[in-house]
């Protein structure tokens, strides 16, 4: 039996890696965190009964407690709950779907308790990968993609330990604005973002997907997952999204994986690797996709990628404020307080005025976050 723990337990990698787990009776869950949703947390308890919940809303939090007063389930909160569920003693894989930079310490933490880790929060590695890789090295803990796209690169790099990489080939939709120009951009309603024509994801990383600023993150992902230079990540516009990704060897060979828009797929294959497993679902049927189409990214009217590369070479703290930026502009987006093209101009102009850092350490990182959204508030609202 294998135990695991998943961090966003109520989101979209959280509610379908629990659909991996029905499907697979020698998986148990020992403790689920989410962020303020009592009643679908209180489901999950009730179906999967773990060791322990946490919300990071402590009011919240209050309201399970007593939902769940007739079970022995711990009922915890705040980022010490998230810890706590983070380091659950019987866990061998931790599940990190929490979106956003509360996500590097439990992460952390989870490393140093010797825990495997499914890797779904990219936030982590983008701002903290100097910390995590090298952590996870030394604890002998492995680092499994969850992303469709870094599944996808790990799939194709199996048993070509040795072999040289030329280039990783990050494949992108292109979002539900690929064509649109800088002008079409700007009449762009919330609820004409939140339409990705392939995909079933949350708010945040629907917006970013959008934008490509999702792209920018996981080419900076990619950098310490596989330990190449931003500009060995070369994106590739593939609208059907059938190829997740791509990688070619310095023979000119390319390898690539390909598959239907299943999040489960790389769910379960970080769970059981290096087992595949018999899954449900759709499967690809060739006669009638028919053909496969390939772009350029456009980086003239989606500027948010251009400058992923940039804080990707710039280093230090440059991607946490990236990171940062993006993080605020969407949530003031989603709450009526911005117009979508300030999304990338609020990106562009904290980078402008930052003076990088090198190798920062983890409370470096979080007072640059925190001194980011400081500025933007006090500019912005």
């Amino acid at each position: 039996m294998k135990q695991i723990s998943i961090l966003g337990s109520t989101g979209s990698i959280g509610t379908q890696t629990l659909e991996v787990v029905r499907e697979n009776p020698d998986l148990s869950v020992t403790a689920l965190a989410a962020g303020r949703n009592a009643e679908l947390l209180e489901a999950q308890a009730r179906e999967f009964r773990p060791r322990l919940v946490s919300l990071q809303d402590e009011r919240a939090a209050g309201e399970l407690k007593i939902r769940l007063a007739d079970t022995d389930i711990r009922v915890l909160s705040g980022m010490d709950g998230l810890l706590a569920a983070a380091t659950e003693q019987e866990a061998q894989v931790v599940v990190t779907a929490v979106v956003g930079m509360i996500g590097i310490r439990p992460t952390i933490a989870a490393i140093e308790a010797g825990k495997d880790i499914a890797l779904a929060n990219k936030e982590t590695l983008v701002t903290a990968g100097h910390l995590i890789m090298p952590l996870a090295k030394e604890k002998g803990v492995r680092i499994l993609p969850v992303d469709s796209e870094h599944s996808a690169i790990f799939q194709c790099l199996n048993g070509e330990r040795g072999n040289r990489l030329a280039k990783i080939l990050l494949t992108a939709s292109g979002g539900p604005f690929r064509g649109k120009s800088k002008a079409e951009l700007k009449t762009v309603r919330l609820e004409d973002a939140l339409k990705h024509p392939n995909w079933s994801m949350g708010h945040k990383i629907t917006i970013d997907s959008s934008t490509l600023v999702n792209k920018g993150l996981e080419v900076m992902e990619a950098k310490w997952l596989f330990g190449v230079g931003v500009d060995d990540v070369q994106v590739v516009v593939q609208p059907q999204s059938i190829i997740h990704s791509m990688v070619q060897f310095e023979d000119g060979a390319v390898m690539a994986q390909l598959g239907v828009p299943d999040m489960k797929l790389p769910i379960e294959y970080a769970l059981f690797y290096p087992e595949r497993r018999q899954m449900s679902g759709e499967r690809l049927d060739f006669w009638s996709l028919g053909s496969l189409d390939f772009e350029a990214p456009d980086f003239e009217n989606f500027p948010g990628l251009a400058m992923a590369y940039a804080a990707g070479r710039t280093g230090g703290t440059m991607p946490t404020v990236f990171n940062a930026a993006n993080e605020w502009a969407v949530a003031a987006f989603l709450g009526g307080k911005i117009a979508y093209p300030d999304i990338t101009a609020i990106i562009g102009e904290s980078m402008a005025r930052h003076i990088t850092k090198q190798n920062p350490d983890l409370e470096e990182i979080l007072l640059t976050e925190t001194e980011v959204y400081r500025s933007l508030h006090s500019e912005w609202v």
